[in-house]
């Protein structure tokens, strides 16, 4: 998962014309440390998609940007538009997370 750290990054990144899946996490986010453990099963399984990581603490406004209250939170973007976007009440365990791309990518 390639890190975004730049707003810039973050913009050009989201015009893919494929969807791209950005997490939105923060360092001293528990829950974000929780979705690490699972998630690098689920980005082999959608690996013909692009995925990227940023940080809201390091990019500011980003979050408050793309509606994002908590973190973890999993983005879906397609030609610079954001079309699904799962909250982080809803990102605690891999079966959400997958039906989430499943759902939205399938």
């Amino acid at each position: 998962m390639e890190r975004l750290s730049t707003e810039q990054a973050f913009n050009q990144v989201i015009q893919s014309e494929k969807p791209v899946i950005i997490k939105f996490f923060a360092d001293w986010c528990p829950d974000c440390k929780r979705l690490d453990m699972f998630i690098g099963d689920i980005i082999n399984k959608y690996n013909n998609y692009k995925w990227y990581e940023i940080n809201t603490d390091d990019v500011k406004g980003i979050a408050e940007k793309y509606e994002v209250m908590g973190i973890p939170s999993i983005l879906i973007f397609q030609a610079g538009e954001k079309k699904a976007h799962q909250h982080s009440a809803y990102t605690k365990t891999p079966e959400s997370v997958k039906d989430f791309l499943h759902q939205h990518l399938a």
